[in-house]
């Protein structure tokens, strides 16, 4: 069902290669008008949730357009990060795995258990909060040294892997809930 929280996550997903083109334009500040597209992706993150909630156009479409597109918005913040070279590659890789790890699980659950897809939880928007606080900061603020960006981008990384975990955790109470029933 396409309303205005789906097409606001659409819009989000259209931002993605928008944000990674005005990064590398090239212009004198490219880095603020990436920030700045960053934002109103984020901006509409927030929106959509909100109008969602507020009137209840909660959709197993949304519930698979609003992470993809957070996911997919981080993804390519910390791809450009690291091809910048401000963050290391590892961050990338970790950021990836646990993703996919997350897309395979969430598939699993609802594909094989029959189950919905799980909304987001407050784990995973300050995880999304945090990626946006921080790669904003090292987008902005040319010349950060590696000894600060690392512990910065560690800090999203293991809140990140928190949401993980606690994902992990629900599913499996679900699925040991729904055994007990039958």
């Amino acid at each position: 069902m396409l309303n205005t929280p789906n097409m606001l996550s659409i819009f989000r997903l259209c931002l993605v290669p928008v944000f990674v083109g005005v990064y590398f334009s090239g212009l004198d500040n490219s880095a603020l008008l990436a920030a700045l597209v960053y934002a109103v992706a984020i901006a509409t993150d927030y929106l959509d949730g909100r109008i969602a909630r507020k009137y209840n156009l909660i959709t197993n479409l949304g519930r698979v357009l609003d992470p993809l597109g957070d996911k997919m918005l981080t993804f390519a913040v910390l791809a450009c990060l690291t091809i910048d070279n401000i963050i290391p590659y590892w961050v990338l890789i970790i950021f990836a795995i646990k993703e996919i790890l997350m897309g395979i699980g969430g598939l699993l659950i609802h594909n094989v258990a029959k189950m919905e897809i799980p909304s987001s939880n407050i784990i995973g928007k300050t995880a999304t909060t945090l990626f946006f606080i921080v790669c904003v900061i090292l987008m902005v603020f040319d010349g950060i040294p590696r000894t600060v960006t690392v512990p910065m981008i560690c800090v999203c990384l293991v809140v990140s892997m928190a949401a993980f975990v606690s994902y992990f955790i629900n599913y499996r109470r679900i699925m040991l809930e729904r055994r007990k029933t039958r």
